[in-house]
């Protein structure tokens, strides 16, 4: 599992499973956001248990699927790609952007410096 490489569908599964704990090809099915076929999932989670993302437990004839991938392991290997890729490596132009690019509130933007100022402390200290 080198590659975490997830394509929108894959994600959109994984993101029910991580929301959900498990779950069968009926309970994903039903949670995701576009109406898929039950042999579509099927075959997603498949390719998501040969991935390495995913295993299975048999529940009488049904699997149950159970993520192996932590959903901050994947949220940090997909923020690094897009960082490497689309913004040179540098998290200053990714905040840039996404304080330019989104809606951001008051509140967000404090709890932002809050969480800026409280790291520069740790770096400072060397607790990092």
């Amino acid at each position: 599992m080198d590659d975490f490489t997830l394509g929108s569908r894959e994600l959109d599964i994984m993101a029910v499973l991580w929301e959900i704990g498990s779950g069968t090809v009926s309970e994903v099915r039903e949670r995701l956001p576009a109406d898929l076929a039950y042999t579509t999932v099927l075959t997603i989670l498949r390719k998501l248990e040969a991935k390495g993302f995913l295993k299975h437990k048999v529940e009488g004839k049904a699997h149950r699927y159970v993520p192996k991938l932590a959903r901050r392991t994947a949220r940090a290997s997909a923020l690094g790609r897009v960082l490497d890729t689309l913004f040179d490596g540098s998290p200053d132009m990714l905040l840039a952007h996404l304080v330019d690019a989104h809606q951001v509130s008051a509140d967000e933007l404090k709890r932002m410096r809050k969480r800026l100022a409280a790291h520069a402390r740790s770096e400072t200290r060397g607790d990092t």
